[in-house]
C-alpha cells in the first residue's frame, strides 16, 4: 500500500471536524428539493453550489477558529 495512505493527517490523533448532514438541513432548513436525498446535483450550477458554500462555511469558521482540521464531506 502506498505510503501516503498511512500519513493522512486525520490518522495522527487530532481532532478534526466535520460537517452535520447535509442533505437534512438543505432539505428540511432550508426547504431545498433534493429528489432521493441527492445533493450531487447541486454541483451543476452556481445556485447550487452557493447552497454547499453557505452550508460548509460556518463549519469551516469554526474549525479555523479552534485551530482544528476539517474533513469535507462531498455531495453525494
Amino acid at each position: 500500500m502506498p505510503r501516503y495512505r498511512h500519513d493522512l493527517p486525520q490518522l495522527g490523533g487530532d481532532l478534526f471536524l466535520t460537517d452535520g448532514g447535509l442533505e437534512t438541513t438543505l432539505i428540511f432548513q432550508e426547504g431545498m428539493d433534493l429528489p432521493l436525498f441527492a445533493s450531487f446535483p447541486l454541483v451543476a450550477d452556481e445556485r447550487g453550489r452557493q447552497a454547499l458554500r453557505r452550508y460548509f462555511l460556518p463549519y469551516l469558521q469554526i474549525a479555523q477558529e479552534h485551530g482544528r482540521g476539517f474533513v469535507l464531506d462531498t455531495p453525494t
